[in-house]
């Protein structure tokens, strides 16, 4: 639905109010933290994974040195920060009247009135510029591919408004980091890393699906569309079908690369954390689907430390 950020059900909120970063953040800038989501880092997490199986499988090709490798990881966990930052915000300005009408997202900063929309801007053009610096310390090709993508970001909040498939744009637009984190290696695109962008758009269509059926009934009401309305009680199915499409795309990049036969172990596990997602997913359930939605950081950590395994191996 959303740019995707963990949720805390508190107070009938997805603001969560005890995350242990807003300790250490002074109480005046707590609402700015709270709009980049920063108490709720998942998001993060499903933005940069995509990044990092990029860098890693190009490492692995390209037989680059461990420490370049790990010198772009950490540029991109601080991009991933920023731009997931930006991101929410530039949600959160399109959508603060339709927040306001649902329970879970009315104490939103913006849709509260907590930040005026003037300051939001502000404080989103300071992200964008940080954006621009990071993107900035890579390749030539990245650089192009990072400026690609900016529009697709932009235009994502409008998708829930035209069609029933804002997921799949997000999967389009969340999952640029595996063809950046590649070009940033490598300084070009490979069919490897097409089939990753692929797997990640796939993988996204099915977490956020999960994570759409949190506010079905709302966004019903709200005439809000997504892919859990489209899908209603045959979600599970179609998610199925979504993970099981990510998973041969993974295969497919990891043959392409060239990876080590060891390196299937991961792809099987990999498989079998998805299987356990649609088992343990009860459609009917939002704390159901905020639980699954929430275990794809373990999916996309097992099929980094897969790549990083045939990286340093």
């Amino acid at each position: 639905m959303r740019l995707v950020c963990d949720i805390n059900y508190n107070m009938n909120t997805d603001i969560n109010f005890n995350g242990w970063i807003l300790k250490f953040i002074p109480e005046k800038y707590r609402p700015y933290a709270i709009l980049a989501r920063l108490d709720r880092p998942v998001g993060i997490w499903l933005l940069l994974l995509p990044a990092l199986w990029g860098i890693t499988l190009a490492s692995a090709v390209e037989e680059k040195s461990w420490i370049g490798a790990l010198v772009l990881m950490i540029i991109f966990a601080l991009g991933a920060v920023v731009m997931r930052a930006a991101g929410c915000i530039i949600n959160d300005i399109w959508d603060r009247k339709l927040d306001a009408g649902i329970e879970r997202t009315k104490l939103r900063p913006l849709a509260s009135g907590e930040i005026p929309l003037e300051n939001a801007l502000i404080f989103l053009s300071m992200l964008l510029m940080a954006g621009l610096i990071v993107l900035l310390l890579l390749s030539g090709t990245a650089i192009m591919l990072g400026i690609l993508v900016v529009p697709l970001i932009i235009a994502y909040p409008f998708m829930k408004r035209l069609t029933f498939w804002p997921q799949a744009f997000l999967g389009l637009t969340f999952n640029f980091g595996a063809l950046i984190g590649w070009a940033a290696v490598a300084d070009s695109l490979g069919l490897p890393a097409v089939f990753l962008y692929l797997a990640g758009m796939f993988w996204t269509l099915g977490y956020d699906t999960v994570y759409a059926h949190q506010d079905k009934e709302d966004d019903a009401v709200m005439g809000v569309k997504s892919t859990a309305l489209l899908f209603g009680a045959e979600s599970k199915r179609w998610v199925s079908g979504f993970y099981g499409a990510c998973w041969i795309f993974l295969g497919l990049a990891m043959i392409a690369a060239g990876l080590p036969l060891y390196a299937y172990a991961g792809l099987l596990a990999a498989g079998a954390h998805l299987m356990w997602q649609i088992r343990r997913w009860n459609v009917e359930s939002a704390e159901s689907a905020l639980r699954v939605f929430k275990s794809n950081t373990a999916f996309g950590l097992i099929v980094f430390v897969t790549f990083l395994a045939a990286f340093l191996g």
